[in-house]
């Protein structure tokens, strides 16, 4: 038996360091899926830091930390984060205010165990608590394992990203 027990919560000031490291891998990996789509951070972590310590001072954004606490060892370690915010109205998206999943993230090692459903699950009951009719969120078309979670979790496709390079001859 594991003597490893998780915890979802509220991020706080304290987790910010831990927190944007699991960012900056969130960044690197999108960058490896598509290097033409998905931007590269230099220092995604200094980013994520920055942000994150603003985005706490809002009350429109939820953002959550999974924690894995090992008696054994009598440690801590942060192993996943969800950030999420009220958005308002959008005509050039043509989507009405919501709540939106901006990111959710585990380490590999913290996979397998139900954290990824139940951060995305508290995010979901976050935000409609906040007032949003609904949760909306974008995943890469190669991340096939999420796409599996969110639809297992009751979202449906309604949109599909397309993306062009610019050619100059044309």
């Amino acid at each position: 038996m594991s003597d490893e027990t998780f915890t979802i919560r509220a991020m706080t000031r304290d987790d910010l360091p831990a927190a944007s490291k699991l960012a900056g891998k969130l960044v690197r990996m999108h960058h490896d899926l598509d290097s033409r789509r998905f931007l590269h951070l230099p220092d995604p972590e200094a980013g994520y830091a920055r942000y994150f310590a603003g985005e706490l001072e809002s009350d429109a954004v939820v953002l959550l930390v999974a924690e894995r606490t090992s008696s054994a060892e009598k440690t801590d370690a942060l192993v996943g984060y969800a950030y999420g915010r009220l958005e308002p109205r959008s005509y050039n998206e043509l989507l009405d205010a919501c709540g939106k999943l901006h990111d959710v993230y585990l380490d590999e090692g913290a996979r397998g165990h139900g954290l990824g459903e139940e951060l995305v699950v508290e995010m979901v009951r976050r935000l409609t608590a906040k007032g949003a009719p609904r949760v909306l969120l974008l995943t890469a078309i190669q991340n096939e394992a999420a796409q599996h979670l969110f639809k297992k979790l009751g979202f449906r496709t309604t949109m599909l990203e397309m993306t062009r390079e610019a050619d100059p001859a044309v």
